[in-house]
């Protein structure tokens, strides 16, 4: 039996290096990708490999970065048994208070990024008409919280992009999987993006206590997690049948996100059913 490959990108920490290593442990061809492969990221790079995991440098923001990794991926393995699209940044604080270039940014990881990805590895893909797509998303992909605004956004339309992808990717044979996070305790707390308008982070001064609480709710909420949970639900939809997948799955099991996909799935797929594309829905399981 061929070996099967998976790609995850952001692999160096956190969801990313979990999944890289669940993937290898469970017996996959794994390409961990990952930015500054010789400097800043040298030691995870390392560590991957002496796990038997290729590492491959990739930028999600950057056409060169990515085509040239897929370049070399796809000439040594083919078309992608599993893409995971993993790597992201996170900008939290008051929403007026993020400049419209901050809000780029955050859109250029998180939307952009893998959307980039996608169209380089996709193609070969749809040609064997066999493959998943993972996006990496958040509880917050589904639901609101304050003061976390630009983030939510920024998870909100992966998950769109995502969701209608799933629906033209499946006459192709294509699998689409979401997996939302709840917090935990990686490195996206040590990484977080704040306004960066100070004059205007000022003018919220008086819900900063708010925020505050918040974060340290989060943080001891994170705490009491695994990261593990989220690697180990990624190789679990892998390894599931093909066309069979949820298209989203929270990690843990969220009562309002829960309530939210159980309550929308059914409306989203009459809507499907209403436009007359029964055919794309073949192989979408809500």
């Amino acid at each position: 039996m061929n070996q099967r490959t998976a790609l995850v990108t952001g692999a160096n920490s956190g969801f990313g290096r979990l999944t890289a290593e669940a993937f290898a442990a469970d017996g996959w061809r794994v390409y961990a990708t990952m930015r500054n492969t010789t400097t800043k990221n040298a030691q995870a790079a390392a560590d991957l490999r002496k796990a038997g995991i290729s590492v491959v440098e990739l930028d999600v923001t950057d056409d060169a970065s990515v085509d040239a990794a897929a370049k070399t991926i796809l000439a040594e393995a083919g078309a992608l048994d599993v893409l995971v699209n993993n790597a992201g940044t996170g900008h939290f604080g008051f929403t007026e208070a993020f400049t419209p270039s901050a809000v780029e940014a955050q859109f250029a990881t998180n939307v952009v990024g893998p959307l980039r990805v996608n169209r380089a590895f996709l193609p070969a893909m749809r040609d064997r008409k066999s493959g998943l797509v993972v996006y990496v998303s958040s509880i917050v992909g589904r639901v609101a919280i304050p003061f976390s605004g630009v983030y939510t956004a920024s998870k909100w339309a992966l998950e769109a992009l995502a969701e209608v992808s799933s629906y033209e990717l499946a006459p192709f044979g294509v699998d689409v999987a979401i997996v939302e996070p709840g917090a935990y305790p990686t490195d996206i707390f040590s990484k977080v993006f704040g306004p960066d308008d100070s004059a205007r982070v000022a003018a919220y001064s008086g819900l900063a206590t708010l925020e505050q609480q918040l974060s340290e709710g989060l943080s001891a909420s994170a705490n009491e997690r695994d990261p593990q949970e989220v690697a180990d639900a990624i190789v679990r939809l892998a390894n599931a049948p093909a066309g069979e997948r949820p298209l989203r799955t929270p990690v843990p099991s969220n009562p309002a996100v829960d309530a939210i996909n159980a309550a929308t799935a059914p409306i989203q797929r009459d809507l499907i059913l209403g436009l007359g594309f029964e055919s794309l829905l073949s192989k979408v399981a809500v």
